[in-house]
């Protein structure tokens, strides 16, 4: 295409300009890209690379919306109904400011999940890679401007709008813009017609895209609202919050217990009125009954405790992007772990290199330059830069002052080069490239290709290529010798390599391989399919290269076994190298080949996957098919991946696990929790805090379901047999149980201290219901003893003190009850008198807090005034403490028979 004048080319469309009309147009040079002074300069004129934000609901709806609430609408009515018609003006003032706190609290809760939501959306941070003043470097995407010459590779997310200037094999999905199924081949050629649908711009790359195959380099036309997808987000709706399964099934339980309630309240109404009691007296009880039956928003606060675990969670290194995936991660009972950076460091070194007849050791870990290459003494000197020169050329990685930008593999091989003496940015730019075959996981190799002499002094294009041993070994017919003079690869030669090859895996190594291939540059197309002439290689070295494992997983992996958890190691290495690295880290089971596993029918792999610990050489597929195995078989599957191609396997996965650092953006978005560190430790450490959150979450639903079939049957027992005129407890003593003692051992509970055996148990089922049949039996018979032991006090203090002293002895009684049956709660088998029991301190200040506020209830004068209390001597003191005290026998009893039974199975079970 001809270059367009200047005014031309600001008017058309960048599809349709050249890529140097493009580059004119955004004023920036592509080797150099933008100073940090025009960056500056149009961030201040563009804005940030962002999408507006969606419009905040209005305050006064929001706060509204509170009223939707069964307890606000119960309290709303109750404070109405005390105004008119029962003229209890004080209660009937308190009831409405009680709704008005009530709804001010709920809009602060609101405002602490949206700031904890907007938080950890900045943890999650897209990253692009952006030439600025002539340097590489890594930045931010919403720091991105017009003019920026970014790079993308197989796995990002594509940054901003953008005009390619290069591409190699690049396809993007863009099936969330454009609604194509597959995706879409670019190439930086022009495309021609202004008018040209979006579908068909091929030259283009748009924002929020995803790259699915192959590299690119593209000139920043838009961000943020200007952009394409800018252009129709505010058609998009945002997703709604989607309701656990745990918030689901006490949403139902709440509507169950409402209709339970509602029709005890009608059935006590109807017996009041029958007795002929005085219509303020039954109405008064209805108000009181009303108020104490309506679960004050059980499914509200688990989600509110299930939003503060994601908190706890990304504190320790693990962001989970839906609360549903909080909930799970307690049941998880096989994790499937890459190898590469998560049960290992990540920072790849070059520890040996082998050539025909020669093995050298390297000096030096890390990314740093500092090392050395050494061989035994008596051995002539081979000059190196040959077998060198793939390393440097055939990288993309760029290592600056020990610190990597790029793959992690390429950056042991740029650090190798190094130490042998090459000084690798020099020598790209004296061997520029002219061509390129991309990294691809279907045929493991990479090339590039550049213009240079021979040995002989003739020009040729030479191909250097990088990649597995075995893939290199198959397309190659030569090797070079010590006198670096290729030799005809005979059958002993491809034994001596594959020995070798052996040799270094088995000492858990990573082995790369390089080749290289001389072109004719007469007859070289660098357009042409350029993977089909990659034949007839000469092969030039192999390089040994260490991933040391993690300090920390060996003991992560115990700590996981320990609790019922399979960690299975799934690598792209080979078998013996993932071997020697797992047996290092304590991996059970056998290590086989994808191709073993592959060949494997749906059966076998059934019978023999427990036996089976490592699975190396995997494809995508293989990953797909490993956890849909585990899933028939019953288990709940994590599954770790980094990579564009492991999303399907992330998003078939219970929990989805992507790396933060080395992970592609594509992967963070199939999966439900990101890793910010990449260690292997902080997914068992997430796993640990799951399973404290639910079981806290249990001891909370089931203190709460037990203490409101309590209040049920409290206010049913008082009207049936007709105790304390059928009122146990007055509206405002009600709301002190609920708000005072109900509240602090909710807290106590919710976000109580974990189990010191935590990690010790099995994991629990997944579709194992929080209130099963059982429990909820069991709390109906915890209910009835809180009802009727608070009922007994009631007409025995009604008979021998009048109704006021009465009342305040139900009131107390019912406190203590609550205060009592909140400490049996917290297990299943271990006795309250346990001295685990007190080692919570939060739970003890919150019972604290209880005892005191049942005191000051009965002998503070302004609260007596308020409830209608009376002080207590110290009979009725010590006959409400002994009326509490039956929750904890009857509790008492069934955990030793619990306990029994426990003891009995362990002794019947075998081994």
């Amino acid at each position: 295409m001809a270059t367009l004048s200047t005014s031309e080319a600001e008017t058309t469309p960048f599809h349709a300009l050249s890529v140097d009309d493009a580059l004119a147009v955004e004023h920036v040079e592509l080797l150099t890209g933008l100073s940090a002074a025009d960056a500056l300069s149009r961030r201040a004129t563009y804005g940030p690379n962002r999408l507006a934000e969606s419009r905040k609901e209005p305050w006064w709806r929001a706060f509204v919306r509170q009223y939707a609430d069964p307890m606000q609408i119960v309290l709303l009515c109750a404070g109405i109904g005390s105004l008119y018609p029962l003229k209890q003006f004080g209660t009937g003032i308190l009831l409405l400011a009680l709704t008005l706190f009530n709804a001010v609290l709920g809009l602060r809760q609101e405002g602490k999940a949206a700031a904890a939501v907007s938080a950890l959306q900045k943890m999650m941070i897209v990253k692009a890679r952006v030439r600025r003043d002539g340097q590489l470097t890594e930045l931010a995407a919403e720091e991105l401007v017009p003019g920026d010459v970014v790079q993308v590779e197989a796995g990002d997310l594509v940054p901003a709008d953008g005009r390619l200037v290069r591409t190699a094999g690049l396809e993007v999905d863009e099936s969330a813009l454009t609604g194509e199924s597959v995706p879409v081949v670019k190439d930086a050629d022009t495309v021609p017609g202004a008018g040209a649908a979006l579908g068909d711009r091929v030259d283009m790359v748009y924002m929020n895209t995803n790259v699915t195959r192959g590299t690119g380099e593209l000139v920043v036309t838009a961000t943020g609202m200007a952009t394409e997808v800018g252009h129709i987000s505010g058609m998009l709706q945002a997703e709604p919050t989607a309701e656990t399964p745990l918030t689901r099934q006490l949403s139902r339980l709440t509507n169950q217990i409402l209709v339970v309630a509602g029709v005890a309240l009608v059935l006590s109404i109807a017996l009041n009125l029958a007795r002929g009691n005085p219509f303020n007296v039954v109405f008064l009880a209805a108000i009181a009954f009303a108020i104490s039956a309506v679960p004050t928003g059980l499914p509200a606060v688990v989600t509110t405790i299930l939003s503060l675990g994601t908190q706890l969670l990304a504190r320790a290194n693990a962001i989970v992007k839906r609360l549903r995936s909080t909930e799970t991660l307690g049941s998880t009972s096989a994790v499937n772990s890459d190898k590469t950076g998560t049960l290992t460091l990540n920072q790849m070194t070059a520890v040996e290199l082998t050539i025909p007849g020669r093995r050298y050791v390297v000096s030096g870990s890390g990314y740093r330059t500092d090392g050395d290459i050494r061989h035994a003494a008596g051995q002539p000197e081979v000059p190196l830069e040959p077998f060198l020169l793939p390393m440097a050329l055939a990288s993309d990685a760029a290592v600056r002052d020990g610190e990597l930008i790029g793959d992690p593999t390429e950056g042991a091989l740029v650090v190798l080069a190094e130490k042998g003496h090459l000084d690798v940015a020099s020598t790209r730019q004296r061997y520029p490239r002219v061509a390129e075959v991309p990294f691809d996981a279907a045929y493991k190799l990479m090339a590039t290709f550049h213009r240079m002499t021979d040995e002989s002094g003739t020009d040729v294009v030479r191909c250097f290529v990088k990649g597995a041993p075995d893939q290199l070994l198959a397309r190659a017919a030569s090797v070079v010798t010590p006198g670096v003079a290729p030799a005809p690869l005979d059958d002993e030669l491809r034994a001596r390599y594959m020995a070798e090859n052996e040799r270094l895996a088995e000492q858990g190594l990573r082995v790369m391989a390089t080749a290289r291939k001389d072109f004719d540059p007469a007859a070289f197309d660098p357009q042409a399919d350029l993977l089909d002439t990659l034949d007839r290689l000469t092969l030039l070295a192999l390089v040994g290269i260490v991933d040391p494992p993690r300090p920390q997983a060996k003991a992560a992996i115990a700590t996981a076994k320990a609790a019922g958890m399979r960690v299975r190691m799934i690598t792209g290495d080979h078998a013996v190298t993932a071997a020697a690295i797992a047996q290092q880290l304590g991996i059970d089971g056998r290590a086989i080949s994808g191709a073993e596993f592959a060949a494997m029918g749906d059966e076998q792999l059934a019978r023999e996957i427990d036996h089976i610990g490592v699975i190396a050489r995997v494809t995508p597929e293989h990953k797909v098919r490993l956890v849909e195995t585990l899933q028939r078989k019953g288990h709940i599957v994590a599954m770790t991946g980094d990579g564009v191609n492991d999303a399907p396997a992330l998003k078939r996965a219970d929990i989805g696990i992507a790396m933060g650092i080395t992970g592609t953006e594509v992967s963070k978005e199939a999966a439900a929790m990101i890793l910010t560190d990449d260690d292997f430790a902080t997914i068992v450490k997430a796993v640990e805090i799951g399973r404290a959150l639910y079981d806290n979450l249990k001891r909370y639903v089931f203190f709460q379901m037990g203490v409101l079939i309590g209040f049920i049957a409290t206010f049913l027992g008082a009207s049936i047999f007709n105790i304390a005129s059928g009122v146990p407890f007055l509206p405002l003593q009600t709301l002190w149980v609920n708000f005072t003692t109900q509240v602090f051992q909710a807290i106590g509970l919710g976000y109580g201290k974990p189990e010191q055996d935590i990690m010790r148990r099995p994991p629990r089922r997944a579709d194992e219901p929080l209130l099963t049949t059982r429990t909820l039996l069991w709390l109906a018979v915890v209910g009835l003893v809180l009802g009727a032991t608070t009922l007994a006090v009631i007409a025995w203090a009604d008979r021998g003190y009048g109704t006021d002293v009465a009342r305040t002895m139900g009131l107390t009684t019912f406190s203590i009850l609550n205060l009592l049956l909140s400490f049996t709660v917290r297990s299943d088998l271990r006795s309250m008198f346990n001295l685990d029991t007190f080692d919570d301190h939060r739970f003890l200040v919150t019972s604290g807090m209880s005892a005191i506020a049942i005191v000051l209830a009965t002998e503070l004068g302004v609260l007596q005034r308020i409830l209608h209390t009376v002080s207590l001597n110290l009979t009725q003191w010590l006959v409400c403490l002994a009326a509490g005290a039956t929750v904890i026998v009857v509790t008492e009893l069934r955990k030793l028979v619990l306990r029994h039974r426990a003891a009995t199975a362990g002794a019947l079970a075998p081994g």
